[in-house]
């Protein structure tokens, strides 16, 4: 897991949260959602993290969507994780499926009531 954190950090993914699925789901124990600001940004963090993991024995390291880099899964094997544009994250929303809060943006003011 700690691999997976710091090369999505090492590699300016945006918004990343960490899903634990323990007693939720038998695919897997975590998923990790990140951003990437771009196609070809998502296409390039998933391809570092593909290698990352490969390097560090987990073989083979399935994944989906990595041409056309909207929505990246990749499959590292007690944990999965989904990179997205922007725009596909906010559609899909993840997070709230799983009963987490997504992040807010940077920059973003938080209304006072």
């Amino acid at each position: 897991m700690k691999i997976i954190e710091k090369q999505l950090a090492a590699d300016k993914a945006e918004d990343i949260v960490v899903v634990d699925l323990e007693g939720k789901s038998s695919i897997a124990d975590f998923m990790v959602i990140a951003t990437g600001r771009s196609s070809r940004h998502v296409a390039a963090t998933a391809e570092h993290l593909i290698e990352q993991l490969k390097g560090s024995g987990i073989v083979p390291v399935p994944n989906e969507g990595l041409r056309q880099g909207d929505w990246v899964l990749i499959d590292a094997g007690d944990v999965i994780v989904h990179l997205f544009r922007p725009e596909v994250r906010a559609f899909y929303n993840l997070e709230k499926m799983w009963g987490q809060e997504r992040p807010k943006p940077a920059g973003s003011a938080e209304l006072i009531a």
